[in-house]
Parts: structure tokens; C-alpha cells; sequence
């Protein structure tokens, strides 16, 4: 049986020509922007601004919550360099990314503090916290519920150099925690001195290690002159740092003034990262002496 091939003409084999390589390759980066559509669909699948609704619950260890995806591959182009495509690929296939995205939490950071606060319960309801360097709001958000400040039972109050979009139950200040009136503002705000001062701040990177490492422990050393100056005692203080040599001075400054100091590496914190969390329990003020180690 022969088969028309659209030239007016017939024969003995059927037409098998193949499309032009150019059409091919449309029709490959079709699919894999449909691909790339698509999980980024799935992953906003509930509307990201409504009330966090995972913060009052334990957070377990496998944050994907048990949701397949597809695996997302992004290439660099002319668009986009090798390390922003690579960033955005990380970014797509994050099982914590997509998650806050569904819950309604403003960045991935959120799961981080509230695996910290599962394990070591910091935050309680009724309590004054400062978040420094609150931006995107992630940890704020965690803060505010489970403070209750939702209710007007505790009080949060979030401090950043950039603008933050309003927050149910946070004061959002912008000002530079530096600044020598940024203490007393925020006790005001907060009625007194603060429970639990968080920080997740990370200094902006010049591609030098030895030097990157220098100033986020810099920025760390900083917060911790703030937090010993609005704290109450027995007052904790949680903040980032990155592993690379500084960490013993860091810790050996943090027991003067407080019973417990340990490193934590919460489960959301990327294995291939030498990010770690420092947790400072007990505050004892200035001078104290024979803390806890762990």
C-alpha cells in the first residue's frame, strides 16, 4: 500500500524526513520550559500570602513532606551565567523552597528556626522578640506565632536596612541595628527588654574567603554586642555563622555571658553549606562566669 506525500506524487515507501535541527531544538526548549513551568506551579500551589499554618507543628527531618517532584534542569545562556543557572536550579528542586511557598512562609530560612525552636523550645508565648536583619520576614513569621503576638499576647519586632512588607503581629522597623538609638527603639516597641534576640544575617560576600569569613564574623560579633544590651536575663540569642577557623573565639566570647552555648545545624540548612547556628541560652549578663559547655 502506498501513502500520499503531499507532493502529488506516490510511491513505494512512506515519507520519513526528518525536521530541520533548528526545529528540533524548539521544540526540546519548549518541553523543558513547560517542565520548569510546571514545578513552579506545583510548588505555588496554595496562595504563599495567607497565615503560616506549619508553625505551631514539629517540623520533621525530611521537610520535602513527602511531595515528588520533577527533577528541573536549567542550562546558562546568553540570558543567564553558569552560576545563576546553576543557583536557579538549586533553587527550583528545593524540597524547603517549595514548601514555604505552599505554607505561606516568605523564604526557606523559616523551617530552619523552627527546627531550632522544636528541639530547644526558645520561644514561648508572651515573650518580646527582636529579629535583626529580618528580611524577607521568614523568621519573623515563626516568631509571631508562636509568641502569640498574633493575639497581641507577645511582641516582635523586626529590624532590616531594606524595606519589608508588613507582617500580622510584627513590628517592622527600617534602620540600621548599628545604630546607636536602634537598642532603645526597640525596647520601646517591645515594652521592655527583649526575651530572644534572632539574627539570620549574613554579611555581602566579595568572593575572598578568608576575608568573607572575617566580616560575617564581624557582623555576628556586632549582633552580639546588641543582644547584650537589650536581652533580659535569662535571655537567649540565635545567630548565623559559617565555619572557617573563627568559631572557638566566637563561642569563648558568647560563654562569658551565657549558662549554655552550643553550634546547631538544622536539618534545612544545606548539607553542602558550612553554615551552622550558634544558640546562646541563659543570659547572664556581662562579667558572668562558668558557663555550660556542649
Amino acid at each position: 500500500m502506498t501513502r500520499n506525500t503531499g507532493n502529488g506524487k506516490s510511491g513505494g515507501k512512506t515519507s520519513s524526513a526528518r525536521p530541520p535541527k533548528k526545529t528540533a531544538a524548539k521544540v526540546a526548549n519548549k518541553a523543558a520550559a513547560k517542565v520548569e513551568r510546571k514545578a513552579k506551579a506545583g510548588a505555588a500551589a496554595k496562595t504563599p500570602g495567607k497565615q503560616p499554618v506549619g508553625a505551631s507543628a514539629s517540623v520533621p527531618a525530611g521537610a520535602g513532606a513527602g511531595i515528588r517532584t520533577l527533577k528541573v534542569r536549567v542550562k546558562s545562556n546568553g540570558k543567564r551565567t553558569l552560576s545563576q543557572a546553576t543557583w536557579l536550579e538549586r533553587q527550583l528542586n528545593d524540597p524547603y523552597v517549595a514548601r514555604a511557598k505552599r505554607e505561606g512562609y516568605r523564604s526557606r530560612a523559616a523551617f530552619k528556626l523552627l527546627e531550632i525552636d522544636d528541639k530547644y523550645k526558645l520561644l514561648k508565648p508572651g515573650q518580646r522578640v527582636i529579629d535583626l536583619g529580618c528580611a524577607p520576614g521568614g523568621w519573623s513569621q515563626i516568631a509571631a506565632v508562636r509568641t502569640n503576638s498574633l493575639t497581641g499576647k507577645g511582641r516582635v519586632v523586626g529590624i532590616d536596612l531594606l524595606e519589608v512588607e508588613a507582617i500580622p503581629g510584627v513590628e517592622l522597623i527600617q534602620i540600621d541595628f548599628m545604630d546607636d538609638s536602634a537598642p532603645g527603639r526597640m525596647m520601646d516597641f517591645l515594652g521592655g527588654p527583649a526575651d530572644v534576640v534572632l539574627s539570620d544575617m549574613a554579611a555581602n560576600t566579595t568572593g575572598h574567603k578568608k576575608t568573607d569569613h572575617l566580616r560575617i564574623i564581624g557582623l555576628v560579633e556586632t549582633a552580639i554586642e546588641f543582644a547584650r544590651g537589650v536581652l533580659a536575663p535569662g535571655g537567649a540569642f540565635v545567630a548565623k555563622v559559617f565555619q572557617g577557623g573563627m568559631e572557638a573565639t566566637l563561642l569563648a566570647d558568647l560563654k562569658r555571658d551565657f549558662a549554655t552555648v552550643r553550634h546547631v545545624k538544622p536539618a534545612a540548612s544545606r548539607a553542602d553549606s558550612s553554615e551552622l547556628y550558634v544558640l546562646a541560652t541563659g543570659f547572664r549578663g556581662t562579667g558572668s562566669q562558668n558557663p555550660i559547655q556542649d
